[in-house]
């Protein structure tokens, strides 16, 4: 299975001027932390989607990840840009948001080891980011009654099919997207943490 790194946009909400996905958390741009966990796992080749909105991200990858090839999009936003990406490649694709610094290969690994052929779209419990300090984006209702809120964590599954699963996890690899300078500063306290620690792998389990 290929790997898609969406990293085209800005970041304003960051307050930088640093391109988000060239942000940098605890010493490395998101995109490299991303790119890095993608190459630690089974994913067969991981393309960087870009786009005009970000041209020093495009600039980086093609000097620094020589490995990683760029898919170069019209830049007219994230769904575009995506649908635009994935007509390049085939699927099954796993698609990833390039703010989430804390990912790994196992983390990878664990969501393509859940596929079983339907579109797959990974979140996580809501309170488990609010527990974490993190910012909350769109959210999406439960399965059933009283199941709590989920939020997606910017890692999918594309396929052909009409099916969609969602795996929902605590992990917080998945938790922590980087949208908010109060999101860097606790994904680099993390980040540093994770890197002598073991990974904080909690529970997780899919459902459709």
């Amino acid at each position: 299975m290929d790997a898609l790194v969406m990293c085209g946009g800005k970041g304003t909400r960051l307050g930088t001027t640093v391109e988000k996905p060239l942000y940098e958390i605890a010493g490395k741009p998101m995109v490299k932390w991303v790119c890095s966990a993608l190459t630690a796992s089974s994913v067969e080749t991981t393309y960087a989607v870009v786009s005009p909105h970000a041209p020093e991200t495009k600039v980086w990858v093609e000097e620094r990840l020589r490995d990683v090839p760029t898919i170069e999009t019209p830049g007219d936003g994230y769904v575009a840009d995506l649908q635009y990406a994935l007509a390049q490649v085939e699927r099954p694709v796993l698609t990833v948001a390039a703010d989430l610094p804390l990912l790994d290969g196992s983390a990878i690994d664990a969501v393509i080891h859940a596929y079983e052929g339907n579109s797959l779209t990974v979140c996580v419990p809501v309170e488990r980011k609010r527990g974490l300090g993190v910012s909350v984006g769109t959210t999406m209702a439960g399965s059933g009654d009283g199941d709590q809120k989920r939020a997606p964590a910017g890692v999918n599954i594309v396929d052909d099919t009409d099916s969609d699963t969602v795996y929902v996890s605590d992990d917080v690899r998945f938790a922590v997207n980087v949208n908010y300078v109060r999101d860097a500063q606790i994904a680099q306290a993390l980040r540093r943490k994770m890197d002598g620690d073991t990974h904080p792998l909690d529970s997780q389990h899919g459902d459709s």
